[in-house]
Parts: structure tokens; sequence; C-alpha cells
């Protein structure tokens, strides 16, 4: 992918902000094709849009029909970054709704993602319980709201940012403008 690329190219450290895209998502989703037709958006080209996206950046995705709530995944995957194999969360969560179409706003398939990842569900159970990275989450968003961030994937160095799907020159000018260094070592 291009950001692992960036990281591998540039002397950058990568940093996940979470951003409330849809916050007020019920616990049960939002059917994608109402969602998009209150946009006036043709469900069948934005998935055919998405998934050329996708393809292009080397991503398995599906047809989804409903958007959830991704409150509780973004505390979880804040918990997994303290795990060692936390990165593998992500990488369930994201095919666990990106490909698989699951809820991931439900905490009990958050959990069976949690235990594919190989990570203690019971520790996790107890994050999602007691919502011990709520406060971090919210700085995230809090954060997001005061870039001004409206869309995802939005990228900021140095105070510069793009926002949605870039190609790689792009990502690369910005960490250029941001003063990055081109490693030496590969």
């Amino acid at each position: 992918m291009r950001i692992e690329k960036l990281a591998r190219e540039y002397d950058v450290r990568i940093k996940l902000v979470h951003f409330p895209l849809h916050p007020d998502t019920p616990a049960e989703g939002r059917l994608m094709a109402e969602y998009y037709a209150s946009r006036g958006l043709d469900p069948d080209a934005m998935y055919t849009r998405m998934k050329r996206m996708m393809d292009l950046e080397g991503l398995p995705y599906g047809k989804r029909t409903h958007s959830y709530n991704s409150r509780l995944a973004q505390e979880l995957g804040v918990w997994a970054d303290t795990a060692p194999g936390g990165d593998k969360l992500h990488d369930a969560i994201y095919r666990a709704y990106f490909v698989d179409a699951r809820n991931i706003g439900d905490v009990e398939v958050l959990l069976d993602l949690v235990a594919s990842a190989g990570l203690p569900v019971e520790e996790a159970r107890a994050v999602l319980a007691t919502r011990r990275f709520r406060d971090t989450v919210d700085a995230d968003w809090s954060k997001s709201q005061q870039y001004g961030i409206t869309g995802v994937p939005t990228y900021v160095a140095g105070g510069h940012g793009v926002v949605g799907a870039q190609t790689y020159d792009v990502l690369e000018q910005l960490v250029q403008q941001a003063g990055a260094r081109k490693r030496t070592d590969g």
C-alpha cells in the first residue's frame, strides 16, 4: 500500500487518528442504498468507484448493504495499538467491515475479531465494557474537527493535508512539503 511505501522510503511516522465519519449511525446500521439516495448518489456507481480504488490499492473490497457505527471498533483499535500483534486486529476489522459486511459496532462481532487476531478476548471485553479508550478516541475526534476534516482518508503532514484516496505521487509531495527526508537504508 501507498502508506507503507511512504514509511519505507521516507523518515516519517504514520499515526492513525480516528474520525467520526457517521457517528449518528444506529447500532443496527444504516442501509447504504438509503444513505446514497439521501445524497442523490447511485449506490451501484459508488460501489464501482470504491471497488476500483481499492483494487488499485491492492485491498479486498466487498459489496456492503449497510454502514455500521465504528465507535467501539475505534476504541478497540486504540487498545490493539498497545498490544503485541495488535495490527492484526486492525486488519481483521477492515476485512470484517469492508469485505465481509459484518457489523463492527456489535460487541460480539468485535470479540470474535479479537479472537481471530490472537489477542486476549477477556481483556478486550473489559476494554469495551469500561470504555477504557473513550477519551483517546474523543481526543482524536476533536483533533479531526480542529483540522476541519470532513472525509476519510485524510492525510496531514506539516500543517498541510489532502483528502480522499490519493496517488503515491500526491502523498510523496505531501511528505516532501512537510520536510520528510528520504531514507538511505532503503
